[in-house]
């Protein structure tokens, strides 16, 4: 299955072309990209699900969104083994806070020595959860509502709409939802013969979000 997804998503996201990918991350991305976060990226290389990980070009967008919104309070709906998470973890303060939420636990800790090293773990909150519940967990808590500054999306795609009705009440006016995969590889502007029957469901989820 890795492959079949490998082959119809490109690594390289809308470039198509790896050399061009290799260049901007040679040049642009790893030479920014934080000794820990390297780490954690290199661990992750040799699990089985490794193409789920945030890519290092998305983690410096995502750097920068955080600091340009000056983000203190986050949430994170889907982790693996926390690239992105630590990537946060170490843009937003010190007292900064990170609501993490995953169904997964066992990839968090791929991760989790990592975040320690680096000396953030004090930041994350980790809930063991669906995403639905926790959302909604968190909206029922008085003075969470319109308080968090970023949010940041990468989990089943089929139900990115509900978290993000949920979300749109939790982020305060001003701050930002981003998401993950919302032209999944391109399949968005395919045709629809054009696309493998095991890419259409998360397909179709993203357009309907677009």
């Amino acid at each position: 299955m890795k492959s079949a997804v490998m082959k119809q998503v490109k690594n390289t996201g809308l470039l198509q072309s790896e050399e061009l990918h290799q260049y901007i991350l040679k040049t642009s991305v790893y030479p920014r990209e934080p000794e820990p976060l390297k780490e954690l990226r290199e661990a992750t290389e040799s699990h089985p699900m490794c193409f789920m990980a945030t890519s290092p070009l998305a983690g410096q967008l995502i750097s920068l969104m955080l600091k340009l919104t000056n983000a203190k309070k986050t949430i994170e709906v889907g982790v693996y083994t926390g690239y992105s998470l630590l990537l946060t973890a170490l843009s937003i303060p010190a007292d900064g806070k990170i609501t993490a939420i995953d169904v997964d636990r066992n990839a968090y800790e791929i991760g989790l020595p990592f975040i320690r090293k680096a000396g953030v773990e004090h930041k994350i909150n980790f809930q063991l959860s669906d995403a639905q519940t926790a959302l909604d967990n968190l909206l029922q808590e008085e003075g969470n509502e319109g308080s968090f500054d970023f949010a940041f999306v990468d989990a089943d795609k089929p139900n990115y709409k509900k978290y993000h009705e949920r979300l749109i009440k939790l982020v305060k006016v001003g701050g930002i939802v981003a998401y993950d995969n919302t032209l999944w590889g391109g399949t968005v502007a395919m045709a629809e013969s054009e696309v493998q029957e095991f890419m259409r469901p998360n397909r179709d989820a993203v357009v309907e979000l677009n």
